[in-house]
């Protein structure tokens, strides 16, 4: 059952009430006695049943007081008298809501000894069964409360596996601040069973649990990417020193098979020095090993063409010696002169491609000449 709040008086003391303000008054305050009282019998019930001797005398003071203020109702219904009211009644009901209850012998030796109004009593019947209801966990929040206390728990869990899988350094200072907020969640779960109010506790611990959560996740994440930042650069790092020897070779190759070769150096990955340790340091390596490749990339393409080409040249020679055939100047001495040369130079070790470049281009132009007739 909810909670119901004693209703807004009309009126104040030695002041005559408005006939108008009592109509309201009195079927809000009929409304709060019937609800009033159905949520003392639930209590009384509840404290029965977990046998919660220690709160009885907080039942048994509300529920005085909630007879107070029952039998002063009963009163004001009586002078009311359906609204037949006039000056002297209006005055007498503001009399009967402000001035003292009387409590008369009343059960309880608390509320014998207080001098409240009607509105007082029953703000202070409000706040009694607010405190019975949080001590006993029955206020509406506190199913909110322990759905709260047991995502905490588990976030905690959570967390403790987490902190786990620190790096050794930092996983004891991890686990003792885990430790921390499982005490903290422990607290707050025992003074819920004692009846304590915990809502403004509860706030602070979620968010420390939440930021510390992150700060692991994140943290773990950040670990994650330095491995394979590492790992991308020691991947690297090997595969630019296989390319290293392989370029090595190539322009031992291209050195010894052409002239003039080209003379670029092949990039020295030792040079860059070991793998770091740190993500900064990582990065910056990870940049001058891929300038390393541009590098290399830039070696293999300089001394694999210069290849290509004297493949090319030779290619050419034979297209050129077949061509001639067929067109019947195979024997032409002056043609053969020019691609036996030519083809004697790309035999060459290195051939001499400066000499290759203009006596092929001088072959393809003689046959042209033959081809059109010259030789008549």
């Amino acid at each position: 059952m909810s909670p119901v709040t004693a209703p807004t008086a009309p009126g104040r003391l030695n002041e005559p009430v408005q006939p108008q303000a009592m109509v309201g008054y009195l079927g809000e305050l009929d409304a709060w006695v019937a609800a009033r009282r159905s949520e003392l019998a639930a209590l009384d019930a509840e404290i029965l049943a977990r046998k919660l001797s220690a709160l009885t005398a907080d039942l048994q003071l509300s529920l005085a007081l909630w007879q107070a203020v029952k039998s002063r109702y009963e009163l004001l219904l009586v002078t009311w008298d359906s609204g037949r009211v006039g000056p002297a009644e209006c005055a007498r009901l503001s009399s009967l809501i402000w001035g003292r209850l009387d409590t008369g012998p009343a059960p309880s030796a608390q509320l014998a000894g207080m001098a409240v109004s009607l509105p007082e009593a029953c703000r202070l019947s409000d706040a009694l069964v607010a405190q019975l209801r949080q001590k006993l966990n029955l206020d509406p929040n506190a199913e909110q409360l322990a759905r709260r206390l047991r995502d905490l728990r588990a976030q905690v869990e959570r967390i403790r596996d987490q902190a786990a899988n620190e790096p050794p350094a930092a996983r004891p200072a991890a686990m003792a601040q885990v430790a921390g907020l499982a005490a903290r969640v422990t607290e707050l779960e025992g003074k819920r069973e004692r009846g304590g109010d915990i809502g403004g506790l509860l706030g602070p611990l979620e968010i420390d649990a939440a930021r510390f959560e992150r700060d692991l996740i994140v943290g773990g994440a950040r670990r994650r990417e330095n491995r394979d930042a590492l790992a991308r650069a020691r991947e690297l790092t090997d595969d630019l020193t296989a390319r290293e020897q392989a370029l090595r070779q190539l322009v031992a190759n291209t050195v010894a098979a052409v002239s003039p070769a080209p003379k670029y150096a092949v990039p020295d990955v030792a040079a860059l020095g070991p793998l770091p340790n740190t993500r900064q340091a990582i990065d910056a390596y990870l940049d001058k090993l891929s300038q390393v490749s541009r590098a290399m990339q830039v070696v293999q393409d300089a001394y694999s063409g210069a290849l290509a080409e004297r493949d090319a040249q030779v290619g050419l020679v034979s297209a050129l010696r077949a061509k001639a055939a067929a067109l019947g100047f195979g024997a032409d001495d002056d043609f053969t002169a020019l691609v036996d040369r030519a083809d004697a130079l790309l035999q060459r070790r290195p051939a001499p491609m400066a000499v290759v470049r203009q006596l092929v281009p001088a072959a393809q132009a003689m046959l042209d000449w033959l081809a059109e007739g010259g030789a008549r």
